[in-house]
């Protein structure tokens, strides 16, 4: 017999995987790790990249690009896996990123790297929809919980390791290098998907729905642009934003309008008619939001007022990482073992408020321990939500319909992300420069004229003054930004309270619209 895996696979050994499954496993932690990854090595890569390819102008694209492409393509990703097949989908979406990858390493100008970096982002937008869904597939709702220490070490790992790694590639084989690392990683992950993992073929009668699909990225575009732009590039209430929010606005209402006359559509409203599905979505964004917003300031932080080395940025947020991982692991199996799992949002959402409250108190003295201590907290709270809202989102629906729940998903924590950073960012900002208006005068004005964030360099060259001046901006800047995901996270609390503990799915007989696979020989 051939060792495959086939869809709707049961333990054995007493809940134990079949190693066929575990390979399998293996095979796209490794894919989720390369579309986490890869924005955490580049981010310490390009003031090289900038170095040796001009355009510092255009900086800001190189990570917008790939935002931009992977926020698209994600629901598309998953309608394609639920239309076409899962296994096929994902395949084409690592080649789609290892094909960016390489011609990203190879990019001769600044140009060339941004378009690539929209390609790479294109088959990103597969990976992590692809990895969900398919565990959907495999692994019953009631068994999935205890992968989900799998998945938060790899985000752990990747938010630790990815700016030490990029550090030590681009200073010891070059830039180029932080893209082609991704290539041997691929390869691995398509030859045990391509061997070991077998899933039903499928071929659906309907079309692709190109018209809402190129409403929804045209939606999605802009909303990400205004967050992007917004305070930074542009003012807020310029014309530019206010024809982006327009235009995505607009764009939306389509969408929305013609999902409900499409054939096949992209994003079935019907799966937001279940209560769950739909408050787990809300969730997402919230923890994207916050998540987000706090491992960008953080750093800024640590670094700013507590002197800490931007060498070791990723390991600053060790203690929020270190205890996400661990409550994950923990809801898990007390997930896996009882079949429940409301107590984790909204214990999850009680702690994310506690902690974003506890941030928002650090001020120019507050000790390493004292942070290390809060960000915990804060920790804690993301482990109990991170994995169970994916978890819950699937349960809601019909297995017909697992990739677009995951992408779905997926994407409002994606738009989480990109509003959090931005309405974050855009208080901290202003905090920061009235704060070095009243304490600095004339010069603290011109020191933040144009950016509120400095690097360790321009922060050395300051006057003592100014430096203290700057020191006491970030503090309130990082209170009012971490003041405001605290508000943020109630809006979580309240919909954690509403969930309703429907039974997982168990291992056991399979329901009879559970595709069978055909095992295919090896």
């Amino acid at each position: 017999m051939s060792d495959t895996v086939a869809a709707g696979a049961a333990p054995t050994d007493g809940g134990k995987q079949p190693r066929s499954v575990r390979v399998v496993l293996l095979a796209l932690m490794i894919a989720m790790m390369l579309a986490m990854l890869d924005n955490m090595i580049i981010g310490t890569a390009m003031p090289t990249i900038v170095g040796e390819l001009g355009g510092l102008e255009h900086l800001s694209w190189v990570v917008t690009a790939y935002t931009l492409a992977t926020a698209a393509s994600t629901p598309v990703w998953g309608k394609i896996g639920d239309m076409y097949g899962r296994k096929g989908s994902f395949i084409t979406s690592i080649v789609i990123f290892l094909i960016g990858s390489a011609l990203s390493g190879m990019a001769q100008d600044m140009g060339q790297l941004i378009a690539f970096r929209a390609v790479q982002g294109l088959g990103a937008g597969g990976l992590m929809v692809g990895v969900m869904a398919i565990i959907g597939d495999l692994i019953p709702p009631r068994e999935r919980g205890k992968y989900q220490g799998m998945m938060a070490a790899v985000m752990a790992l990747a938010m630790i390791g990815g700016p030490l790694v990029g550090g030590t590639i681009t200073d010891n084989w070059g830039w180029r290098w932080a893209f082609y690392i991704n290539l041997p990683l691929g390869v691995i992950a398509l030859a045990a998907i391509g061997v070991v993992l077998h899933l039903p073929r499928k071929r659906s009668q309907a079309g692709i729905d190109y018209l809402g699909v190129a409403l929804l990225t045209v939606g999605i575009t802009a909303i990400v642009l205004v967050t992007t732009w917004g305070g930074t590039e542009y003012a807020w209430t310029s014309t530019r934003i206010m024809e982006l929010i327009a235009l995505g606005v607009a764009s939306l209402v389509g969408f929305v309008f013609w999902q409900t006359r499409a054939a096949e559509p992209v994003v079935p409203l019907h799966i937001f008619r279940s209560r769950n599905f739909t408050l787990m979505s809300l969730i997402g964004f919230i923890v994207g939001f916050v998540m987000f917003g706090a491992t960008l300031f953080l750093p800024l932080y640590q670094q700013s007022v507590q002197g800490a080395s931007a060498t070791n940025s990723g390991l600053l947020l060790l203690p929020m990482l270190g205890a996400m991982l661990v409550t994950s692991m923990v809801a898990g199996r007390v997930t896996t073992s009882t079949g429940r799992y409301k107590v984790f949002p909204v214990v999850g959402s009680a702690l994310l408020i506690v902690g974003l409250y506890l941030l928002s108190t650090m001020g120019t003295g507050t000790s390493r321990l004292t942070s290390g201590v809060f960000m915990a907290v804060v920790g804690l709270g993301m482990g109990c939500l991170m994995q169970i809202t994916m978890l819950v989102a699937q349960n809601s629906v019909e297995l017909k319909d697992m990739g677009v729940a995951s992408s779905t998903t997926t994407l409002f924590r994606t738009l989480g992300s990109s509003f959090g950073v931005a309405v974050m960012g855009a208080l901290f900002n202003h905090r920061v420069q009235d704060v070095m208006a009243e304490r600095a005068g004339a010069l603290g004005s011109k020191v933040t004229e144009q950016s509120a964030q400095l690097d360790a360099a321009s922060l050395a060259k300051l006057p003592e003054a100014a430096r203290e001046a700057y020191q006491h901006a970030v503090s309130s800047g990082t209170h009012g930004a971490f003041l405001l995901g605290a508000a943020v996270a109630v809006l979580s609390l309240a919909a954690a309270v509403f969930v309703r503990e429907v039974p997982l799915k168990g291992a056991g007989p399979q329901r009879e619209d559970t595709p069978v696979a055909t095992p295919e020989p090896v």
